[in-house]
């Protein structure tokens, strides 16, 4: 056992995973167990409790809201990258164009990106679209992207990441970032002017009404247990204005919440129900 890391028994484990399941909605596999130790361990010293079990106690009986996120960022895993699925953007690309050329300059356009991390799936959504659309200025265009994480959330809002991550960019999507002093790169203002960054859990109460003229939840899923799955994505079609699109990870499927959408593409669903387009 590395330094640092406590004892897990499989007691304590299962109420680990019950705790997160019961507040995120994620399912932590058996094959998690290392991962739990890791993470966890440092909270667990840091308030002083000698056992995950104590920790667990701590956080049903009088831990702070702080408290319970934490738990919450240190359990979520947050893999992405600019330009991740790509065929989704070039699908977004057309769908926005027939937007542009079928309704009037200041049209209402909203896209959510959910789950979205560190940022790159917004960010690559808004410069996409102005560079595919300068029209899109003219518009009513908006960007949500939300997470359960409120620390990958904070690095997301600022928009600066190290130069590495643009590895495997041509340099013409390389090209708009700015380049900073301190060797990092920030996404451009008009850009990050663009989106909203908020914090949101996916098996809660949602706060936004719609419509959206497409949902972006990929590789998050994943995480979910099949009726939640269903549940959520079921959710989403509620959302989405008529012939509004859903996209999804590459390994992931509807289930039972495909019942309002039509598959178009590869991970790409249209919705057969939707919000109205002129609600709030």
């Amino acid at each position: 056992m590395e330094q640092g890391e406590i004892s897990l028994s499989e007691r304590e484990f299962s109420r680990i995973k019950e705790r997160v399941y019961k507040v995120a909605g994620i399912a932590l596999s058996d094959a998690k167990r290392t991962l739990v130790v890791s993470r966890l361990s440092k909270i667990v010293r840091s308030l002083d409790l000698g056992s995950f079990d104590a920790y667990v106690d701590y956080l049903e009986r009088g831990a702070s809201a702080e408290d319970g996120q934490e738990f919450i960022n240190a359990l979520t895993t947050n893999l992405t990258r600019f330009y991740r699925e790509d065929h989704h953007f070039d699908h977004l690309r057309g769908y926005v164009g027939n937007l542009i050329a079928s309704k009037p300059r200041g049209t209402r356009l909203r896209i959510w990106s959910a789950g979205c991390s560190t940022g790159p799936e917004p960010y690559t959504i808004g410069m996409d679209m102005l560079a595919a659309h300068p029209e899109l200025k003219r518009w009513d265009f908006k960007i949500l992207a939300t997470d359960i994480d409120t620390a990958v959330l904070a690095k997301a809002a600022r928009g600066v990441y190290p130069e590495s991550e643009l590895a495997g960019l041509s340099p013409e999507r390389a090209r708009p970032f700015q380049r900073l002093a301190d060797g990092t790169v920030q996404v451009p203002a008009a850009v990050r002017e663009l989106i909203a960054f908020k914090p949101l859990n996916l098996i809660a109460d949602w706060p936004m009404k719609g419509p959206f003229d497409a949902i972006f939840c990929r590789n998050v899923a994943i995480y979910f247990d099949k009726p939640t799955q269903g549940m959520v994505f079921g959710r989403f079609g509620k959302l989405l204005a008529p012939e509004g699109f859903l996209y999804i990870g590459h390994s992931e499927n509807l289930g039972s919440g495909g019942d309002g959408f039509r598959l178009v593409g590869k991970t790409i669903y249209q919705s057969r129900l939707g919000s109205k387009r002129e609600a709030a």
